[in-house]
Formats: structure tokens, sequence, C-alpha cells
């Protein structure tokens, strides 16, 4: 058993599994374990888990995570939850579900987000008035009343991952500011819920179906009831913090709660999310959301779809075709094709990639964008184009710091998390293109160790959240850009750009042409 002492614990609900992770004060991790659980995609485009699920795998991780930090329960003085969002579940008055949770990569919802792009209500501000995206809460529960009826009508109450799971832990019905702010067009400056854009669309009594009740991140939503604490096997009246959806909660775990700075969330996609102290709205970029993570400060959004996921891709191809002969074991392609990358300029000797692969989010909000590899030549080897596909990342990354900086929103320091900071030299050339410090931060799971800061402010620990991740979140390493490489980038990152203005109307004729 630990020494006594005071800890918390955080629940990280994403695409894959259930993590659970105990903290000490310092936000030192103590434990860690993970639960999974399954996805059924019956359809294309379509992607669907059980909510009961998660609360086992809630269980199993939490019970997991406990055993191993061999700390006393009556030590652990509060818990938070986040998860992912635009993942919507209905339930029953009794906080049963009525069908699988439709989640966050769910995409069926497209024409219902046509439908309430055409609206122009006010409160799509928060997209940017611009297109709307199928995956927001809106137009699943659209999609929801339009082809199945009878589970609108019957639904008590509609919410999102974290808010389903923050009930099944207290027992209380409410929201978090952060998932009703993000995806649900709630704004507490103009009002609350958009009254008027429910309307609109045909859903004039969605608002009775949403929470009444909307909590601060970090702000006592109640506590363990017994029944969850027994399943659990933690104390009933443990204190639970209101949580919120996992990159927002991240931004807590990388100590980014001030203007200037930017949390850069890296892995299959990423996401960009600054906080500031006036808000705009534009096309290309998301937000600014009124007090989505600290009471005061507006955010803003940006994200790139595909990242993490063209660099898998990549690597995969070169697996299967370049290395099969053995000279190179597919373990070491990765390794192999790093330290090939590393010897190339930046520029990679004119080869030039767009990172569409899946569409482009922000600035473009562009579904039927799509990816390019240009400027080859028979000089070029695997490893200019794995270069040149970080460097296109780099390149979108930078478009949307520039966006924000248009609307007014100027990028200091960058604090990074997820799956790219592995690689020293994708960090270095996100440093070099966009010209700014990257930091990298101790504790690698931000989102669980955000989590655990919010549940040390519920728990009476610290007095508030930004008090909290001063105290838990430590500087690991520093990236410093290199003013010779940004000077040399400049010139390919405007290429970037005009490719991209150059061929949209042929990529959209090429997906439309396969689409039919």
């Amino acid at each position: 058993m630990q020494d006594r002492g005071r800890y918390v614990l955080g629940l990280d609900g994403g695409t894959e599994a259930m993590r659970a992770a105990v903290f000490d004060t310092a936000g030192r991790q103590v434990a860690f374990a993970r639960a999974p659980y399954r996805t059924v995609h019956a359809r294309p485009g379509w992607a669907e888990q059980d909510p009961q699920d998660w609360w086992a795998a809630a269980v199993a991780a939490t019970r997991e995570a406990v055993s191993l930090s061999r700390v006393d329960v009556a030590d652990i003085r509060g818990i938070a939850v986040a998860c992912t969002s635009c993942t919507v579940v209905t339930t029953d008055a009794a906080g049963e579900p009525l069908r699988p949770a439709l989640i966050w990569m769910d995409v069926r919802a497209s024409q219902e987000a046509g439908r309430i792009a055409q609206t122009g209500d006010p409160a799509l501000k928060y997209s940017g008035y611009t297109k709307i995206s199928a995956e927001w809460l809106l137009s699943k529960v659209l999609w929801l009343a339009d082809h199945e009826p009878g589970t609108y009508e019957r639904a008590a109450h509609i919410l999102e991952f974290t808010d389903w799971l923050g009930y099944r832990l207290t027992g209380e019905w409410a929201v978090s500011i952060n998932t009703a702010s993000i995806r649900g067009y709630y704004d507490r400056a103009a009002g609350g819920w958009p009254a008027t854009l429910f309307s609109a669309v045909g859903l004039p009594d969605l608002v009775e179906k949403l929470p009444a009740r909307v909590v601060d991140m970090g702000g006592p939503l109640g506590t363990l009831t017994s029944q969850a604490a027994d399943e659990l096997g933690l104390l009933p009246g443990t204190p639970v913090a209101e949580g919120g959806a996992d990159a927002f909660v991240g931004m807590v775990g990388l100590n980014v709660i001030s203007p200037g700075r930017a949390a850069l969330i890296t892995g299959s996609s990423h996401l960009h999310l600054a906080q500031t102290e006036t808000p705009s709205y534009a096309p290309g970029m998301f937000g600014a959301y009124t007090d989505a993570v600290v009471p005061g400060h507006y955010t803003i959004e940006g994200g790139q779809v595909s990242t993490g996921s063209v660099i898998s891709w990549f690597r995969n191809l070169c697996s299967g075709e370049h290395f099969s002969t053995g000279a190179i074991p597919p373990d070491r392609v990765f390794r192999v094709l790093q330290e090939q990358a590393k010897r190339i300029p930046p520029g990679c000797d004119g080869v030039l990639a767009l990172d569409f692969w899946q569409g482009n989010r922000t600035p473009y909000v562009d579904a039927d964008a799509r990816g390019m590899i240009w400027g080859l030549s028979l000089g070029h080897t695997p490893a200019h184009i794995y270069r040149a596909l970080i460097e296109a990342v780099c390149f979108g990354t930078e478009n949307i710091f520039r966006t924000f900086a248009s609307c007014g929103h100027q990028i200091d320091d960058v604090v990074a998390c997820g799956g790219a900071i592995k690689s020293d030299l994708w960090m270095q050339i996100h440093a070099d293109v966009s010209n700014l410090p990257i930091t990298i931060t101790a504790v690698p799971e931000a989102v669980s160790l955000g989590a655990g800061i919010l549940a040390s402010v519920a728990g009476d620990i610290y007095p508030d959240v930004a008090t909290a991740a001063r105290a838990m979140v430590h500087v690991e390493r520093e990236i410093h850009p290199d003013a010779v490489n940004h000077a040399a980038y400049q010139f390919y990152f405007d290429r970037y750009v005009a490719s991209f203005d150059a061929m949209r109307q042929l990529m959209h004729e090429v997906v439309e042409h396969v689409r039919l």
C-alpha cells in the first residue's frame, strides 16, 4: 500500500477503450489501466457503440488502475471524466440507453447537416457560418428524429458520452459546458441552448430533452453513488468533477488555459486548440466557444482529418512492397524512413503533398478535398515522399495557425501531445514551418491528466483549474525552430496553398465521378 496521501482518478473514454489513471497531487502518474470496447459499423459511414460497454470498461479499468496503484481508496479525493465528443446517447427517464450510441466518426447525417446549414441561424457562428459537420450532435439528433422517430419521441434525455458517464457515476443529469458548447451550439452569453435553431430544423422540444443543468469544467458535478462506488471499488461520496470532451480536457492536461498558447493534439488526426480573451467567428475556424474550458475565456479550434493516418498509410505501403525482400524487416521501416528523411533538405528536393486523404476539416471545410503528391522524378526515394507527407501535415497546421492569426488570435508557442511527439523529426519540422517553439510535457496521457486536474479541484486539493494545472503539468523537453529552415519552408508553404487552389475543382469532379 502507498503512503497515505491525496490522489485523483482520471477516466478517458476514447474511440477504442476506456483509460483510467491515478495521479498524485504533483501530477505524477501512479498507475494506468485500459479496457477496450467494440465499435459496430453496420453500414458505410455508420459507427455505433453500446453505452453499457463503456460502463463495463470504466469499471474494469478503474479497478485495475486502483489495484496497480496500491493507493487506499479513501485517499482518492476526486474523479473526472473526458470522453469523445459528437457521441450521442438517447435514454429513457431512468437513464437506460434506448439504442446504441452514434459515436463521433458516424457520418450518416450528412443530409441533415445540410438542412441545418440552410437555416442561417446565428448559432451557426460556432462552425464559421459555413458547412455543418455530419459528426456534430444536432446533425445526429436530427437524423434520429427523421429515421427513428420512435426513438426520438421516447428519449427522455439526449446527451453526450461524457455526460452519460457522469450520470452513471453520480445520478445527476447535467451537461458540461464544454460538450454543450463545442458540438451543441450552447452559448452562455447568448442565453444558453439555441432554441431558434432547434425550432428551425423541426425539433422545438429538443431543449426539454437536453440537460437543463450546465456545469463548468472542474465544477462539482456530484458525488459517487453507492451503486457506482460498489461497482468501481471506490468509496461512496467521492467528489466527481464535471469533465468534457477528450481533446479539450487534454488542453488542461497540457496547461494550455491562457491566451497565446496552442495545444497540438496529434494522433490519426491533428486538433489545434487555443484560448482567447476576445471572441471572433469566421469561415475556416470553429468557435470561439464561450467559457468552454475556463470561465471568462473563449476557445478556438482547427483540425486536420488525416495526419498520423497518412504516415501510417505510407509506411504500410513501404512494408508491403519496397522492403518485402527482407533486407529491411517491416518493423524497422519507420526507423529507416526517419533516418533517411533527416538527411533530405526542407522541400524534399521538390516533392510536395497535400494531406487531404479524408478531406479537409479546416480551414477549407471540404469533405471532397483529396490527397496529392506531386513534383516527383526518377531521382526521388520513398524517404522523399515520407518527408513530403510530414511537411504537408505541418503546412496544414501552419495554415490553421495563420487562419487563427487572421482572426486576431496570434499563437506564440505550442504544447504538443500524442503519437507524433515520438518523432523528433516531425516535431522539428512543425517548429521550423511555423517558427514556433514546441513544448513536450512529462505525462504523455494528457487527457487522463487533464481529467485528474479537474478532479483535484472538485476534491478541494487546488482552488481552481489554473492553479492545479500549474502544479501538475511539467515540461519534459522543448523544440526550438531553426531560422534557416523556416525561411526555406516559406516558398514551399506558398506552393502547398496554391496547389489546392489549382486542383480543388478537379478533385471535386473526380470524387463525384467515383461516387456515381
